[in-house]
């Protein structure tokens, strides 16, 4: 069996280190719901080799506790703080008619409300204050615009594109 390719990996939590002595490890989960970790078993790296196996679990505001194959000591699960763990994209289940998860907008091609091409959805990103996306325009540098209704008004994933308002900014430095 092959692991899956990198690009086709969701990432979906965070090793936060030990939780008490047994070698429980407490993962922050990136999924609207956190119990939602307990439910793939298996949790990958960014590789798409084997990071981490759910035995048992819980719940926790934000994140889930639980053993796990690979961690049998407090301090081996301390070792993996900051892992990164990943879901391939097929294991989500298929999002309603009008909704959409934010990695299927990696890819899709940008355009203006006039229909000028932008260039395409590079990367989708969260440093906390909320969802931003990368564009990467035909030539240049790529430029960022948070993912609001404002800036961008409509995405049309079965099109394969999206409207964006592009940022004055961006406009001024771009001939």
């Amino acid at each position: 069996m092959t692991s899956p390719s990198p690009s086709s990996l969701i990432r979906v939590g965070r090793v936060a280190g030990s939780f008490g002595v047994k070698g429980e490890v407490r993962i922050t989960a990136f999924t609207e719901k956190s119990a939602a970790l307990l439910e793939y078993g298996k949790l990958l790296r960014e590789d798409g080799t084997t990071g981490l196996t759910i035995v048992s679990g819980r719940a926790q505001k934000g994140a889930i506790v639980a053993f796990v194959k690979e961690v049998a000591t407090k301090e081996e699960a301390d070792a993996l703080r900051g892992l990164a763990l990943y879901v391939p994209r097929q294991a989500f289940p298929e999002p309603d008619e009008d909704e959409f998860y934010l990695a299927d907008l990696i890819g899709l091609r940008v355009i203006s409300p006039d229909g000028e091409a932008l260039g395409q959805v590079k990367a989708v990103r969260d440093f906390g204050a909320g969802d931003i996306l990368e564009i990467q325009p035909p030539s240049g540098a790529s430029w960022q615009v948070a993912f609001t209704v404002g800036n961008v008004p409509t995405v049309r994933i079965a099109a394969g594109e999206i409207v964006v308002n592009r940022p004055a900014e961006v406009s001024e430095r771009d001939p």
